[in-house]
């Protein structure tokens, strides 16, 4: 007997939990790239690939069952005109998933939930540069030295 999988159930309940998917899909149409747990981008995944591959046949049934879930017009419109005429000829895989660093108050999974022709660079992580903690604190020899500059310094 074939047994179903269950869907994550995110500590919520079943409205509180269609909400959220409800809102993170919006989102996710509208921004094209939104940051969240895991657990929820794997879920909105679920939901926008499905909306999506009901958004290319373009019917105005197929335009009010998606309004239906998302209640928000802007959404819907930015899926039918803009979404679906980049992704028509691809069969399935809209979104991406990439996982990032655990959050820090909580230490929960967080990932980037993006639509897959709409990434610049998928893997592109900024750039932080990294100060040297003795000109950071006040008071330091080396913070001195470099608050007064070359010319200071030389006398």
């Amino acid at each position: 007997m074939r047994k179903v999988k269950p869907a994550r159930k995110l500590g919520r309940t079943a409205a509180h939990r269609k909400a959220t998917l409800s809102n993170l899909s919006t989102q996710l149409l509208l921004h094209k790239r939104i940051e969240t747990t895991e657990a929820k981008a794997k879920e909105t995944r679920k939901v926008v690939e499905k909306m999506i591959t009901k958004a290319r046949k373009g019917t105005l049934h197929a335009q009010r069952e998606i309004f239906s879930v998302l209640r928000d017009k802007e959404a819907v419109r930015a899926l039918f005109e803009e979404i679906v005429g980049r992704v028509g000829d691809r069969n399935g895989g809209y979104t991406r998933i990439i996982k990032l660093v655990p959050r820090f108050g909580d230490a929960a999974k967080m990932a980037v939930i993006e639509l897959v022709d709409y990434a610049e660079a998928p893997s592109a992580k900024p750039t932080t540069i990294k100060q040297d903690r003795s000109k950071r604190v006040k008071g330091s020899k080396k913070a001195e030295e470099s608050s007064k500059g070359p010319e200071e310094s030389a006398e």
